[in-house]
């Protein structure tokens, strides 16, 4: 066998120790980052948190109306952009002061109470036998019909009235509790869900049928069975996969977390503006004494020196991170200008394309940046892939936006005189939006709305499909 030696030339991304925190930094949510700024802290004595000390001693600096949008503005002022209900700073930050006082620490018996309201005394008992015989995950810890007998006996009260508060159980809050499998569960759990809820009658009829099949997540099977696309099928299974298959752990959990926004968007003086929120933008700076006594000398111990290059690594990757924020921000913001204006209609086709070329940045960078990452507006607080929107084929318009016009629509037809899928999308087409009947009907059973029949027999106001 012959050996020989051969050149190639071509190019490979090295991805240096900085380039990689700046990546981890990136895809990191509020969270994530206070504690991992908070351990660089702890362990590098170089680093040091900047303390904001004009903001805190000249209280008026954050209403000046001129603001500019570099990369650690200021907030405007509160009453600008603050949306009752949404706002980071609604209560005390304290969490143990969100509790009411003399509330209980028990998951049970904070559940009773709340059932205290609706129950007499003799039914809070009955429905505290249930809560005694559920387990650490929220279900009935013996079968049903045996549990059943002996609450009927000790209660003396009929099988049926002991079911009863069981269901109401299963079905309070949180839904899904004293099941008796899981399949009884996430049924609870489903009909509990706010509409609208995307797929939810589908997921309904996928919990009722082979629980094996679905496990599997075998979705061609589920189609077929099912007979309907298997991209229907994906959008219910992960309304599935959403719910919660162990009722009982929440409540062990603490259930006051708040969504800290990232970004904050305003309109000032005829235009949108976008600025950082201070609570999640930590400045970190390198001790300037500290830095110049280690450049300065070249006997430093090595540990000194990697300190200081992990600590302008952190930086740097700390200036990237809020810098691509806010520049994606700014870009979202005035594609969607439509959107936090006249609302969910006005939402125009955006893919993290579009954004990175805006930017000059990878596609990557984007769906990192904006994962888990949240901008407060006027309309309220949204992650930020929730402003991507797919463009409806054939149309400037995205499909979220026509999801909305169908609900208006319904929303608005005639009493007693509901409008059927085909003639929804006649209406659509006269407003220059051509989608088949079929299209119509798939964004309503997202909307969780009955057909046209059912809202007839109903009454005329549009109701939500039923479950189960």
């Amino acid at each position: 066998m012959k050996t020989s030696l051969s050149a190639q030339l071509g190019q490979q991304l090295h991805l240096t120790p900085a380039l990689l925190q700046s990546i981890r930094l990136l895809q990191l949510n509020g969270m994530q980052l206070e504690q991992q700024i908070r351990a660089a802290l702890e362990t590098n004595p170089l680093l040091e948190l900047e303390q904001d000390t004009e903001a805190s001693s000249t209280p008026e600096a954050s209403q000046d109306p001129a603001l500019d949008t570099a990369a650690f503005d200021e907030l405007p002022e509160t009453s600008m952009w603050d949306v009752a209900g949404a706002s980071w700073r609604d209560g005390d930050e304290d969490r143990m002061a969100q509790t009411p006082a003399g509330e209980s620490t028990d998951p049970q018996l904070r559940v009773l109470q709340q059932l205290a309201l609706e129950l007499d005394e003799a039914d809070l008992a009955i429905a505290g036998f249930w809560l005694e015989h559920c387990d650490d995950a929220g279900y009935l810890d013996a079968p049903l019909a045996d549990l059943t007998l002996l609450a009927s006996a000790h209660f003396d009260r009929s099988g049926a009235h002991v079911e009863s508060i069981r269901q109401r159980l299963l079905n309070g809050e949180p839904a899904g509790m004293a099941a008796t499998d899981l399949r009884e569960c996430l049924l609870a759990q489903l009909k509990a869900l706010p509409a609208p809820a995307p797929g939810r009658p589908l997921a309904a009829r996928i919990l009722n049928g082979d629980l094996s099949v679905l496990a599997a997540h075998d979705y061609p099977a589920l189609a077929a069975a099912l007979d309907v696309e298997e991209a229907d099928v994906r959008e219910a299974v992960r309304l599935v996969l959403s719910l919660q298959p162990r009722p009982g752990e929440p409540l062990l959990a603490d259930t006051n977390a708040v969504v800290v926004p990232d970004v904050v968007a305003w309109h000032a003086d005829s235009q949108w503006r976008v600025a950082l929120n201070p609570a999640t933008t930590h400045r970190v700076s390198i001790n300037p004494t500290y830095e110049r006594a280690l450049a300065e000398t070249t006997e430093a111990a090595q540990p000194l020196r990697d300190m200081l290059q992990e600590a302008r690594w952190l930086t740097r990757g700390l200036s990237m991170r809020y810098e691509t924020l806010l520049r994606t921000t700014r870009v979202i913001v005035e594609r969607q200008a439509g959107f936090l204006v006249h609302g969910d209609e006005a939402l125009a086709p955006l893919t993290l394309k579009e954004v990175a070329d805006e930017i000059g940045m990878h596609e990557s960078t984007v769906s990192r940046i904006t994962t888990s990452k949240y901008l407060q507006t006027p309309r309220g607080t949204f992650e930020l892939k929730h402003f991507f929107a797919v463009r409806l084929e054939g149309a400037s318009i995205s499909g979220a936006a026509v999801k909305a016009m169908v609900r208006r629509l319904i929303e608005s037809e005639p009493a007693g005189k509901p409008l059927a899928d085909e003639a929804i999308a006649g209406l659509l087409s006269r407003q220059g939006v051509n989608i088949a009947r079929r299209t119509v009907a798939k964004y309503r059973e997202q909307l969780d709305i009955a057909p046209a029949r059912e809202r007839r027999r109903l009454g005329s106001k549009p109701q939500l499909a039923r479950v189960g």
